[in-house]
């Protein structure tokens, strides 16, 4: 695109995320940013100022009619959003309308398509807690989309022109696909907080506790990413030893009965790992 025929967006609710794709999207030219809505004149003021383009704004009725809406509000403010948008006559079969939550399906902009807008939904997989640093390394970044065919074929040309890797969710699996970066992000700190107790159980402060975990968390990773996860299976499930594996229950069970009871599900959980590898021709480790 380029700026004679890029489309015109407006944004509601330009926080982290938004105004880190604008800025990125008015660099490449991919669209022409025109108006922020936000919950304050001075935060849509804030925004414009980090985007280096578009105009504050503060009310549904001072928007200016726009080809492209981005919601990028909260998830709980996001069908609110929608339809107060729909109810200020700024929608028409010509508009797209989408949002960036990674839990809410596209679906939630049903106010928008009962006024023939395309919806759909595009989900950044990556922290924005410091636009500046997410604007920087927005290239390659993936990002979860689904919703009306017209509307992502528009949405798929302008996140590739800012670095975007586009992988297509279902739908109907979306707070499930959400449930992923979860469990990869926010349960493995759960789960290693458990680990970090266990060893100040066994004496070792916590600190000596990250020191001595470090390279074997790190290297775990590497090896899940570089080799799969069944391939980084190791331990005693891994080779077969379950008799480790269950004298370990009885001593966490009886130590801590909720971490006990975490023990057992991730016994089975990873029985289940060490024979889809067995299956699959690898064997089990010796």
């Amino acid at each position: 695109m380029n700026v004679q025929t890029a489309k015109t967006l407006n944004i509601i609710g330009c926080g982290r995320v938004g105004k880190t794709l604008a800025r990125l999207w008015t660099r490449q030219s991919s669209f022409v940013v025109q108006d922020i809505l936000n919950r304050s004149l001075a935060s849509a003021r804030r925004a414009v100022s980090f985007i280096g383009a578009g105009r504050a704004v503060e009310r549904y009725a001072d928007l200016r009619t726009a080809d492209i809406y981005m919601i990028a509000a909260g998830d709980g403010q996001i069908a609110q959003c929608c339809e107060e948008l729909a109810a200020a006559g700024k929608l028409s079969a010509h508009t797209l309308v989408f949002h960036c939550s990674g839990a809410l399906p596209s679906s939630i902009l049903q106010a928008a398509a009962r006024n023939g807008a395309a919806i759909a939904s595009v989900h950044p997989i990556r922290s924005f807690a410091d636009p500046e640093q997410a604007a920087n390394e927005f290239a390659g970044t993936y990002c979860g989309v689904e919703g009306d065919a017209q509307a992502l074929v528009v949405l798929n040309k302008a996140f590739a022109s800012i670095g975007g890797r586009l992988a297509p969710i279902d739908a109907g699996s979306k707070t499930i696909y959400h449930s992923a970066a979860v469990f990869a992000c926010n349960y493995l700190v759960t789960l290693l907080d458990v680990a970090i107790q266990a060893y100040k159980k066994s004496g070792i402060p916590q600190d000596t506790a990250l020191k001595l975990m470090e390279p074997l968390v790190r290297g775990t990773l590497d090896n899940v990413f570089r080799i799969g996860p069944a391939d980084a299976l190791s331990g005693p499930i891994a080779r077969g030893d379950i008799a480790t594996a269950e004298n370990q229950l009885r001593a966490v069970h009886a130590w801590n009965k909720e971490y006990g009871n975490l023990y057992e599900q991730f016994m089975k959980l990873t029985a289940d790992i060490a024979a889809r590898r067995s299956t699959s021709g690898q064997g089990v480790e010796d």
